[in-house]
């Protein structure tokens, strides 16, 4: 497949501003009649503890980079369609989406297999740097946690 087929097939992008769930769907299933199941994930800020927001910097280039190819090996694992990956950045407050995840297959089990293998990736392997802000004042570096990378190894 040309590297431009793989460029209409993969959506990745790295913003401020907030993205539109159902804009990006509708997006997604433009890419033909092959398409029987759409998995999808939404990440959003969660709270608790006093956390107030999430400040989110990214390496501009090399995280988009690190995500297109982890877009292109999903498409070749599963068979996708196509996929989509958004990550936004700069400060996020508590129950703003933050990444969506979306991955169209001619079945719903790679479609679903695929969301869940990017997504898992993504959150250990993605070059973003978090920093939790409190409603104390504090400002905390996120580290990674042996959980993560635990889940990210299994695929």
């Amino acid at each position: 497949m040309s590297s431009q087929e793989n460029a209409r097939r993969i959506r990745v992008v790295v913003q401020p501003s907030p993205f539109d769930m159902g804009t990006e769907t509708a997006r997604l299933l433009t890419l033909g009649p092959d398409i029987g199941g759409l998995g999808s994930f939404l990440g959003v800020v969660r709270g608790g503890g006093g956390l107030v927001a999430l400040e989110l910097e990214h390496y501009p280039g090399m995280c988009e980079q690190s995500l297109t190819t982890l877009a292109e090996d999903a498409l070749q694992r599963f068979s996708l369609v196509g996929c989509t990956i958004i990550h936004r950045v700069g400060r996020l407050v508590v129950g703003e989406p933050i990444v969506l995840v979306l991955a169209a297959a001619a079945h719903r089990g790679a479609a679903l297999d695929a969301t869940r293998f990017l997504i898992d990736r993504l959150k250990t392997g993605a070059p973003f740097w978090k920093a939790e802000e409190f409603a104390d004042g504090r400002r905390v570096w996120v580290e990674s946690r042996q959980e993560d990378e635990a889940i990210a190894a299994r695929w």
